[in-house]
């Protein structure tokens, strides 16, 4: 795939004409003759191609004047996997703008993170998207109003404030635009659908591209769950979340054909961050299919892949949170970073009340971390000045693991500060900035794998090797990792 698919019409007719849902989100197909805008997959007869033309995004469709179709739903698209592979400044303000920066600070804050004028960013992303940070801003509003309408009981005048929307009738005007029906139309057409849920409880589907394989995804999460703030049970993942507005509480569920998510916020102004964030953790706007299509060109790793193909990268809803867990984690057992991040839980988290019981506790902020007394960590010296220097730089704002970060210079900072190697900064690259390149040659799990395939062990030769294996060679990582028997790669019975 390349970045503006939209514009080669050859390719976007072919993926329309065969409804290959590998397309959806990487454009939308909009019908001059209806108005209407699809999904690629869309189940209906595909209209006459000169009757089509191409958006490389929802909000373009709708600040074009067309509105959504009701069969395929093109605002419930995954994502663009553009905006996850990639680190440039169009990117970045795709994974804020996901991330409801705008709806909270507007389009200067959204600039500011990024450090560019907002005049710079109202010429960037209408050219790449054809919409600006206001319009695409909107369009996910719209989102968040349709899963709230239809999944809660909730009045309309709170769901427009939840959905973040400045009045009710800006809320009214919106949707029917978008949709082409009132809200309390779209409720009429999903009866049923908040029965049985107490009131703050959403339950909603996470579409992702086909294959998914769960397996390293859903195990590396339980198997370095941190007790209090996470746990499997019954088949789920579930975690707390620190969110904008209050905190969280989301169970994750893998089925064939979607993650089934319940949701318990304290404030349901977090909706659209909270699905931004277990998305991003479950790595779930991925092309799992372009990624294994050129690893399986290696002949080492295509028994591996063809044995499991769509593998997932298991990442964060909380980088700093991450940054901390790497650094507990550096030369030590899985059970023992679980167990040094559980009593900093127990010392320095913050209580919450889980009404399923099991979590207690959202992970220590930077802050309350920064203002722990050093001669409390049950670690050793050197490993203790990494720690707090690290909570310093995140407490402070010197060190930036946020969406709005620059992969390059983000590395650089980090291995600047006294403790941080090759390994810490790579491995908190991938599942914490998102980086889908990053590598790990110095990982012991790593170069175990690579000696039993025959490949070189040693982290240059291996470096050199795995060149072959970008952009993707973190999801090189998951293959290798997975020919051993550790936890992390299987799914919690």
């Amino acid at each position: 795939m390349q970045n503006g698919m939209h514009t080669d019409r050859e390719r976007c007719l072919r993926a329309v004409q065969s409804k290959d849902a590998r397309f959806d989100g990487w454009f939308f197909t909009a019908v001059l003759t209806t108005r209407i805008y699809c999904r690629p997959s869309c189940p209906v007869v595909p209209p006459k191609p000169g009757n089509m033309i191409f958006h490389p995004s929802a909000a373009a469709c709708q600040q074009a004047g067309f509105r959504a179709c009701k069969r395929c739903r093109p605002d419930a698209s995954p994502g663009s996997p553009e905006w996850n592979q990639r680190a440039d400044l169009v990117a970045r303000a795709m994974r804020l703008i996901a991330d409801g920066v705008v709806d909270r600070e507007g389009v200067p804050g959204l600039a500011a993170r990024l450090g560019y004028s907002t005049r710079q960013l109202e010429r960037q992303l209408p050219a790449e998207l054809g919409a600006g940070p206001l319009a695409l801003a909107r369009a996910q509003r719209a989102q968040t109003a349709r899963v709230l309408i239809e999944t809660t009981p909730l009045p309309m005048a709170d769901i427009a404030f939840a959905a973040g929307f400045s009045a009710v009738r800006t809320f009214n005007d919106t949707v029917r635009e978008v949709f082409a029906l009132s809200p309390s139309d779209l409720r009429s057409r999903a009866p049923g659908t908040a029965a049985g849920h107490p009131p703050g409880v959403l339950s909603l589907r996470l579409p992702f591209r086909a294959p998914l394989n769960p397996d390293n995804l859903f195990g590396h999460l339980a198997a370095t769950a941190v007790p209090g703030v996470e746990e499997w049970r019954d088949g789920s993942y579930r975690r707390t979340l620190r969110l904008p507005y209050g905190h969280g509480i989301v169970a994750l569920t893998p089925r064939p054909d979607h993650i089934a998510c319940r949701l318990t916020l304290s404030d349901l102004r977090d909706l659209t961050v909270a699905i931004s964030r277990c998305r991003r953790m479950l790595d779930l706007d991925a092309d799992p299919v372009a990624v294994d299509d050129q690893l399986r060109a290696d002949p080492v790793l295509a028994p591996l892949v063809d044995k499991a193909p769509g593998r997932r990268v298991p990442r964060t809803v909380d980088e700093a949170e991450f940054a901390v867990r790497a650094v507990l984690g550096q030369q030590v057992s899985t059970a023992a970073a679980r167990t040094h991040a559980a009593r900093l839980v127990t010392a320095h988290g913050e209580p919450v009340e889980d009404p399923e019981g099991g979590l207690t506790h959202l992970f220590p902020s930077p802050d309350a971390l920064a203002a722990v007394d050093p001669e409390t960590l049950a670690m050793p010296a050197t490993r203790r000045t990494t720690f707090t220097t690290l909570v310093a730089g995140l407490a402070g704002g010197t060190v930036n693991l946020g969406l709005e970060s620059d992969w390059a210079q983000t590395r650089d900072r980090l291995l600047a500060l006294p403790g941080f190697g090759p390994w810490t900064v790579d491995v908190i690259a991938m599942r914490a900035l998102g980086d889908p390149d990053a590598f790990l040659p110095t990982d012991l799990g790593i170069r175990r794998a690579a000696r039993e395939l025959g490949l070189p062990s040693t982290p240059a030769a291996l470096t050199a090797r795995a060149a072959a294996w970008r952009p993707w060679r973190a999801y090189a990582v998951q293959y290798l990792w997975a020919t051993d028997s550790h936890p992390i790669n299987f799914l919690p019975v």
